[in-house]
């Protein structure tokens, strides 16, 4: 019997565009994302004398509604000395004088009243140098005024993450789980987000952290000359400057699902955007193993799911006369062991981070972020929505 052998070309690179794809996102859940997924969380409890002062510090403009849910649940902190640092940065709500009125009746209050902003630091940049600068303890404790900690044992959570030579805590803020579909798709993205940063992070290249859970020595900034690195561009007042700073051996990571903070979500879809537009817009300030890594996950990512539609489309790379019977089911099931590997990985790392309700979703979120990730990075890229 005669057997003809038929090839087609572009199925061929789609093909071959498919089988590297699914290989580096493999190396990629379980090589890194695994770090994370498999987290177990050290011991490091200290005794109330090993505690050192803490100063904590955050920047508010015009959110005195934020302060008045914000700042009683930090003065109930079960931590034996620390300052809360309240920077006002010019607001023209109620806020000035909610905080003179706090601070006769509450001692840790500490107000930093800014009347006039600084052309030539943009964004955030300049009240955080601001509230560092009359922060009277080394340890600096960062959060922004849209977050909540879940219970009095936050703080304590974060200053248990220093070690002997730890300068920098590394942590995540996850968004409140409300109800609807958005919710869990900022959740989503904020978990694998989070898995490249804190991944990094474990496996010694710390490149970024998230002003919202975010600690580092007073001593530290100023030896690295604050954000003057950086001071024209309005955002990276957390990223840039933990890329500048951090290394593998003064770098923790804190992964506390029990004693979060969490972080009020944005409730529109383009005000979610241009936070993550901003964040991409950072990117190429990062150092090259960092720009690198995160580019070759967001396009493998794409490229991933882009090629898998195309060959189920296009016909067979290759074929006999007799049919190619098993061509697809082959794919369906490099897909699916992609997918099985994203689910236990996933599993971990949200069980880590306190995320509920995101597996059921898992390929759906995974999907629309596969060719969302890119639009937004060239977005930040091109500066777009980048205040």
């Amino acid at each position: 019997m005669h057997i003809d052998f038929f090839f087609n070309r572009l199925s061929f690179i789609v093909l071959l565009c498919f089988g590297i794809t699914f290989i580096i996102q493999i190396i990629y859940h379980w090589c890194v994302f695994s770090k994370l997924a498999f987290y177990k969380k050290k011991d490091k409890t200290k005794s109330d004398d090993q505690l050192e002062p803490v100063s904590v510090v955050v920047c508010a403009r015009d959110a005195y509604e934020y302060l008045q849910d914000l700042v009683p649940v930090l003065l109930t902190q079960d931590y034996p000395d620390y300052e809360i640092v309240i920077v006002n940065d010019c607001s023209e709500d109620e806020t000035d004088e909610w905080l003179k009125d706090i601070e006769r009746r509450e001692p840790k209050i500490k107000p930093v009243q800014l009347r006039q902003h600084l052309n030539f630091f943009n964004g955030k940049k300049f009240p955080l140098s601001m509230g560092i600068k009359s922060a009277k303890n080394d340890l600096i404790v960062l959060t922004d005024v849209n977050c909540l900690p879940t219970n009095s044992q936050w703080l304590r959570s974060v200053v248990h993450s220093y070690g002997n030579n730890t300068e920098v805590v590394i942590g995540y803020s996850p968004y409140f789980n409300k109800k609807g579909v958005f919710n869990k798709i900022m959740r989503f993205d904020a978990v694998q987000y989070a898995m490249q940063y804190l991944s990094a992070a474990l496996n010694k290249h710390p490149y970024m952290g998230i002003g919202t859970n975010l600690s580092y020595r007073k001593e530290l900034f100023y030896r690295h000359k604050g954000f003057t690195s950086h001071y024209t561009t309005s955002v990276g007042d957390d990223d840039l400057f933990v890329s500048q700073v951090a290394k593998g051996k003064n770098t923790e990571v804190l992964i506390d699902a029990e004693n979060a903070i969490l972080t009020t979500p944005p409730h529109k879809f383009g005000m979610w955007a241009h936070i993550k537009s901003s964040r991409y817009s950072t990117i190429p300030q990062y150092d090259v193993k960092a720009k690198a890594s995160s580019a070759l996950f967001t396009w493998s990512h794409f490229l991933f799911y882009a090629s898998f539609i195309a060959l189920m489309l296009l016909k067979p790379a290759f074929a006999l006369s007799i049919g190619a019977v098993y061509y697809i089911p082959i794919l369906v099931f490099f897909f699916l062991l992609r997918y099985g590997s994203q689910m236990i990985i996933y599993h971990g790392a949200t069980k880590r981070l306190g995320e509920k309700g995101l597996l059921p979703g898992l390929i759906v979120y995974d999907l629309l972020f596969a060719f969302l990730t890119p639009i937004l990075r060239l977005m930040g890229r091109m500066k777009i929505g980048v205040e």
